[in-house]
C-alpha cells in the first residue's frame, strides 16, 4: 500500500462492549481498511480505535463509524473522567506514508462537511485542518464539554465549521482534524489526590500553570496588558497533561498527550514526572499506553534505560522492548503485548519472513526437503547471521566483564553494529529464496505471442539481476561483520576468543558461499558489463574475507 493514513476516533463509550463492537463492525465492513486496535476504558467511559488504509477508504470507514456511534450513544446519559463533547468526541486523520499533511487536512475537511450535512451533527475542525489559529487547539474547542456546549455553540466565535448551530442533545458535537502522530500516555501515582496529580501535570506540561500573586494555588491570577492570564511554562515541550483519579484502578494518574515524540519522547516524559512527583513526596508506580505507539519509541526507551545502567545497547529488539516495558511499568495495570500495541508489528506482513520465523529444526528440515529452495543462498545468508550474532555476543560479554566497567560504551557500540548487521542478513535469508522463486516464475511465463515472449525475457532478466544482487549483498554484509569479529578477537573478553574464531569461520563461509550464487546467476545476465563488475568485486571481497579469517584465527590460536 503506497498511501497510508491512520485514523484514531475516540468514542464516548468504554463500558458496553457490545455497542463498541457494533461501531467497530462498521469500520471493518469497509474494504481496504485494517482495524489495528480497540482500547476501551471503563473509568473514562471512552474507547480509542485505530485503523489504517488509504485516505478515501479511511474517511468512508470513519463516517460509517461516526454515524453508528450517533445512533447508539446517548450523550445526555454519559459520565466519564475524560473531557468529552460528543458521541464521537474527536476523529483525527494522521498521514503515515505517501500523503502529505496538507492532503490529509483536505480529506478531514471533506469528512467534516459530510458529517455535518448528512448526519446533522455540529463539526469543528482542529489542528492542521483548521485555518483559524484560535480554534486549532482541541482542548480550547472542547472547553466546557458536553454540558457547556448548549450555550457555547450559540456564541459567534464558536459557530461550528460544518453542520447545525444547534447542539445535539443525543450526539453532541464532533471534532475532525489532521495531525501528526500523537501518543496518549498515562502515568500512575501512589496517591488518590487529583489536586496533587494536577500539580505534577502543571509542572511538566508545556503550558504550565497560571501565574498567581502571592499563594501559587489561591492567589489572584496575574494577567498581561491584554487581559490574558500569564502562564509559567512547564518542563516539557509538546506535552499536554492533566491529573485525574481512576476509580477502576484506585489511583490518580497524570494523563498526557505527547504531540511530538521527536521533541519529548516517552521515556523523558516518564522521567520528568518521576522527578516532579518525588519532589512532592509522591512515587510513580507505572504507566499505561492508550492506543498504539511506534516501535522506535519503545526501542529508544529501552536504550535510554540500558544506558543509564551503563549496559550494552547492542541487544535484540525483543530485549530492548522488555527493558522498556519493565522500566516504564507498562505492565503494572495489565499485560503489555507488543504485538498488539506497536504500529509496525500490527502492519507487518510476516508471510515474507517464512524462513526467519522457523525453528532451527524446521529450518534444517525445510532445507533438506526435495524443494530446491531454501538452498545454498539462504544457508549462506544464515551463516552470516550466525557470524554476526557470535561477534555481537563477544562484544556484549566484553561490555559486562568485571573490571572492564569503564569500557562498556566501547563494546556497546560494536554490539549495536553487530545487531544491525545480524538483522539485515536475517532478512536476506528469506530474500534469497524469494529471488529464486521469482526466477522460476519468470521462466514459467507464456511464450504464446511475440509480445508475451518479450515480456517473459524481460522478467527473466529482472529476476536474474535480483537473484545476483541478493547474494552479493550477503557477501558485503558478512564481510562487514568480520571487522567486529577481528576487533573482538583482539581486544574483547579473552574467555570468549574461541567464539570469535567460530564467528570468523561462519562469516568467511557466508562470503564464499554467497559468491558461488553470484557466479552462477551472472551467467543469465545479458548485461555483461554488470556481470563482469559483480564478478570482479566478488573476487576482491572473497580474497579479503579469506585473509581476515586467517588473521583472526591467528589471533585466536595465539590466545588459547
Amino acid at each position: 500500500m503506497n498511501q497510508l493514513v491512520e485514523c484514531v476516533p475516540n468514542f464516548s463509550e468504554g463500558r458496553n462492549l457490545h455497542l463498541i463492537r457494533l461501531i467497530t463492525d462498521e469500520i471493518e465492513k469497509v474494504e481496504g481498511v485494517r482495524l489495528l486496535n480497540v482500547d476501551p476504558g471503563k473509568a473514562t467511559n471512552r474507547t480509542v480505535v485505530t485503523f489504517v488504509g488509504t485516505a478515501e477508504v479511511v474517511c468512508e470507514a470513519a463516517f460509517q463509524a461516526i454515524k453508528k456511534a450517533s445512533e447508539l450513544i446517548d450523550m445526555s446519559k454519559h459520565k466519564g473522567e475524560h473531557p468529552r463533547m460528543g458521541a464521537t468526541d474527536v476523529c483525527p486523520l494522521i498521514p503515515i506514508s505517501g500523503i502529505s499533511m496538507e492532503e490529509a487536512a483536505e480529506y478531514a475537511k471533506k469528512l467534516g462537511a459530510r458529517i455535518g450535512k448528512e448526519l446533522n451533527i455540529p463539526v469543528y475542525l482542529y489542528e492542521n485542518a483548521q485555518n483559524n489559529p484560535h480554534r486549532k487547539n482541541l482542548s480550547l474547542i472542547r472547553n466546557g464539554e458536553y454540558e457547556g456546549f448548549f450555550k457555547k455553540i450559540r456564541q459567534p466565535e464558536w459557530k461550528p465549521d460544518f453542520g447545525p448551530t444547534e447542539f445535539s442533545v443525543k450526539s453532541g458535537a464532533t471534532v475532525i482534524g489532521a495531525r501528526d502522530l500523537l501518543v496518549a500516555y498515562n502515568i500512575n501515582l501512589n496517591t488518590t489526590s487529583v489536586r496533587r496529580a494536577n500539580a505534577i501535570a502543571f509542572d511538566v506540561r508545556e503550558t504550565g500553570r497560571v501565574k498567581r500573586e502571592g499563594n501559587p494555588v489561591t492567589g489572584k491570577i496575574l494577567k498581561d496588558d491584554k487581559g490574558n492570564p500569564i502562564y509559567i511554562p512547564g518542563a516539557l515541550k509538546s506535552v499536554k497533561a492533566i491529573g485525574w483519579y481512576i476509580e477502576e484502578y484506585g489511583v490518580a494518574q497524570i494523563s498526557m498527550n505527547l504531540t511530538n515524540i521527536q521533541v519529548t519522547p516517552l521515556h523523558l516524559a516518564f522521567e520528568a514526572v518521576c522527578n516532579k512527583a518525588a519532589e512532592r513526596g509522591i512515587r510513580v508506580t507505572g504507566s499505561e499506553l492508550v492506543g498504539l505507539i511506534p516501535l522506535k519509541s519503545l526501542l529508544d526507551a529501552g536504550a535510554y534505560f540500558l544506558k543509564k545502567q551503563k549496559r550494552s545497547l547492542g541487544v535484540s529488539e525483543k530485549e530492548l522492548l522488555k527493558i522498556a516495558v519493565k522500566s516504564l511499568g507498562l505492565d503494572e495495570l495489565g499485560p503489555f503485548k507488543p504485538q498488539e500495541r506497536i504500529i509496525e508489528y500490527l502492519l507487518n506482513d510476516t508471510s515474507t519472513e517464512k524462513l526467519a520465523n522457523l525453528s532451527l529444526k524446521d529450518f534444517s528440515d525445510e532445507t533438506a526437503s526435495e524443494s530446491p529452495a531454501p538452498g545454498g543462498g539462504s544457508v549462506a545468508a544464515y551463516l552470516g547471521v550466525l557470524g554476526a550474532a557470535l561477534g555481537t555476543m563477544v562484544a556484549n560479554l566484553s561490555a559486562h566483564k568485571p573490571g572492564w566497567d569503564e569500557r562498556w560504551e566501547e563494546f556497546s557500540k560494536w554490539a549495536e553494529k553487530g545487531q544491525q548487521l545480524q538483522a539485515a542478513l536475517l532478512k536476506l535469508v528469506d530474500e534469497d529464496t524469494h529471488a529464486f522463486n521469482k526466477i522460476m516464475n519468470a521462466y514459467s511465463l507464456s511464450k504464446a505471442t511475440a509480445e508475451a515472449e518479450k515480456f517473459r525475457a524481460q522478467a527473466i532478466q529482472e529476476a536474474s539481476r535480483h537473484a545476483t544482487e541478493v547474494p552479493f549483498k550477503v557477501m558485503e554484509l558478512s564481510l562487514n561483520t568480520m571487522e567486529i569479529i577481528k576487533t573482538m578477537a583482539e581486544t574483547g573478553n579473552p574467555n570468549s576468543v574461541t567464539d570469535a574464531g567460530v564467528a570468523a569461520l561462519s562469516a568467511r563461509s557466508a562470503v564464499m558461499g554467497a559468491f558461488l550464487n553470484v557466479k552462477i546467476n551472472t551467467k543469465s545476465l545479458l548485461d555483461r558489463a554488470l556481470a563482469d563488475d559483480l564478478l570482479k568485486r566478488g573476487i576482491a571481497l572473497q580474497r579479503i574475507a579469506q585473509q581476515m579469517e586467517t588473521d583472526i584465527l591467528a589471533v585466536v590460536n595465539s590466545k588459547i
